[in-house]
C-alpha cells in the first residue's frame, strides 16, 4: 500500500494495525488518527495517547459530533452507518491532504456476525480492512499483539457510548454522560469488563460472570447502587447474563 491512514481507536484491532503498518512501511509512511468525540470517553483517549507514546509513530486528533449527524441522536438500527460515513469522510479528506492512498481500519472476521451497519459504509468509501482480510479473528488478533508485545493485547473490548442506549431511545449528551461517569467507577473498583445498559432512569450493568459475586458483597452493593443513584439513575440492576457484546442488537432478532 505504500502509506497508509490508521482509524486508530486505542483499541486491541487497531493497535495491532497500526504496529503491522509501521513494521511493513515505516512510521514515517504511517498516519494514526483518533476522533475525539462525546461517545468516546476519557479513559479511551487517556489510554490510546499511552499506546502512542509506546509504540511511537505520527498521531493526530480530530474532532468529531456525531450527535450533530442528522437522525444520528434518534438511534436507529442503522445508526452505525451514519456515524462511519461521517467518519471515514473525514478521513478520506484528510489522507487526500496528506497524500496518502489508502485508509485501513480494524475490523476483523468476527465482526461479521454481529449486527454491523457501519460495514455498508467502510464498503462504499473503499476503506480497506487488512485483518478481515488476512481472515484475523478476535482470538488471533489477542495472540499476535501478545506475541509482538503489545500493551493491549488483554485489553477489554469498547465499543462507543450510544451502544449503551436501546435503538430508537434518544442518545443525549446528559445520558452519554450517566453512562461514562457510571462505567469509570465500576473500572475504578476494578472490575475487568464493564458496560452500563442505558434505559434513561435504570443502569442495567453487565459485568463477567465470574465478578458477580464480588459485586452482591454487602457493602460494595451498596456502594455501586449509591454511586448510580448519585449519578441521576433512579434503579440500578445486574444483568444475570453477565457481560456479552452488542447485547442492545438482541432485540433485532
Amino acid at each position: 500500500m505504500g502509506r497508509v491512514l490508521v482509524a486508530y481507536s486505542g483499541g486491541v484491532d487497531s493497535t495491532l494495525l497500526l504496529k503491522v503498518a509501521q513494521n511493513t512501511l515505516g512510521e514515517r509512511n504511517v498516519l494514526a488518527v483518533t476522533a475525539l468525540s462525546p461517545l468516546y470517553p476519557e479513559r479511551e483517549l487517556a489510554g490510546a495517547k499511552k499506546v502512542i507514546q509506546t509504540i511511537g509513530g505520527r498521531h493526530l486528533l480530530i474532532e468529531s459530533n456525531e450527535l450533530e449527524i442528522e437522525g444520528f441522536s434518534k438511534n436507529p438500527p442503522n445508526r452505525c452507518y451514519y456515524c462511519k460515513r461521517k467518519l471515514f469522510e473525514e478521513l478520506l479528506n484528510l489522507a487526500r491532504e496528506e497524500s496518502i492512498p489508502f485508509i485501513v481500519e480494524g475490523s476483523t472476521l468476527d465482526d461479521e456476525k454481529d449486527h454491523r451497519p457501519g460495514k455498508r459504509a467502510i464498503q462504499e468509501l473503499g476503506i480497506r480492512s487488512p485483518l478481515k482480510e488476512a481472515l484475523f479473528t478476535k482470538v488471533d488478533v489477542r495472540e499476535l499483539s501478545n506475541a509482538l508485545g503489545l500493551p493491549t493485547w488483554d485489553k477489554p473490548s469498547f465499543a462507543c457510548l450510544a451502544s449503551r442506549f436501546p435503538y430508537e431511545e434518544e442518545i443525549t449528551i446528559e445520558g452519554l454522560r450517566m453512562v461514562n461517569q457510571a462505567e469509570d467507577f465500576l473500572f475504578g473498583l476494578g472490575f475487568k469488563q464493564v458496560r452500563v445498559r442505558h434505559y434513561q432512569n435504570l443502569a442495567r450493568i453487565e459485568i463477567f460472570p465470574e465478578e458477580m459475586d464480588r459485586l452482591m458483597e454487602g457493602s460494595l452493593r451498596e456502594k455501586v447502587v449509591s454511586h448510580l443513584k448519585a449519578i441521576g439513575y433512579k434503579y440500578v440492576t445486574l444483568d444475570l447474563q453477565g457481560f456479552r457484546s452488542g447485547s442492545m442488537n438482541e432485540v433485532l432478532g
